[in-house]
């Protein structure tokens, strides 16, 4: 089970509401093992998505430091983004974490 480490509540919100939300332009993961784990565990979401249509949590962070939560299922991984339901994208750079359930 993932849970991010911060002061701040962890607002969750519909997955509707990211393409309004401003990301980060740096990595909100600095340590290569988060980095790879996050990579890892990306694949492992989109494998669940395609093959069952599980949904996760999906831990990530705006542009303005706050965490937040949307509980959705992954679609594809890229390079720079992950690609939820519905065709709606979001940056990997701000993902701070998925809880598989």
């Amino acid at each position: 089970m993932f849970a991010p480490t911060t002061d701040h509540p962890v607002e969750t919100v519909e997955k509707e509401v990211i393409p309004t939300l401003r990301f980060p332009q740096e990595d909100v993961l600095t340590d290569q093992t988060q980095l790879e784990r996050r990579r890892a565990d990306a694949e492992r979401a989109c494998r669940l998505g395609n093959a069952y249509h599980g949904k996760l949590d999906i831990f990530f962070q705006t542009a303005d430091g706050q965490p937040k939560r949307v509980q959705t299922a992954v679609w594809g991984t890229h390079n720079e983004y992950i690609t939820l339901k519905a065709g709606i994208m979001l940056p990997l750079r701000a993902v701070l974490g998925f809880d598989f359930y």
